[in-house]
Parts: structure tokens; C-alpha cells; sequence
């Protein structure tokens, strides 16, 4: 079975997350380490603003 990752060396909010929701389609399985708070995100979910540092923007 071949693995692909995807490994950020910016240290920050570079346009990963970008990466894999463009890619998600060809995998069966998509995994996520968590080492520390994320950037900053906030989303618009049916017509809630939520704001999230630490739970990924995927969780949604």
C-alpha cells in the first residue's frame, strides 16, 4: 500500500489545508496529526459564525 503526505515546512498557515481538499477525492483514507493550535479560522455554517484555533475547519 503506498502513503502520500503532504508536510508543510513554513511553519504556519501556507495553503495545506488548500491542498488536501483538492486532493481528497482520489483517497480513500485521509489522516491528520495535530501538533499545536491551528491558524486562525472562521466559518459561516447555516448562518452560524464559528471561529476555530485548534478543531480543523473540516470538522464542518
Amino acid at each position: 500500500m503506498a502513503i502520500d503526505i503532504l508536510v508543510g515546512l513554513q511553519w504556519g498557515d501556507e495553503g495545506k489545508g488548500k491542498i488536501v481538499d483538492i486532493l481528497t477525492s482520489s483517497y480513500d483514507i485521509i489522516a491528520r496529526f495535530q501538533g499545536g493550535p491551528n491558524a486562525g479560522h472562521t466559518l459561516q455554517f447555516n448562518g452560524i459564525k464559528h471561529v476555530l484555533h485548534t478543531i480543523p475547519s473540516g470538522i464542518f
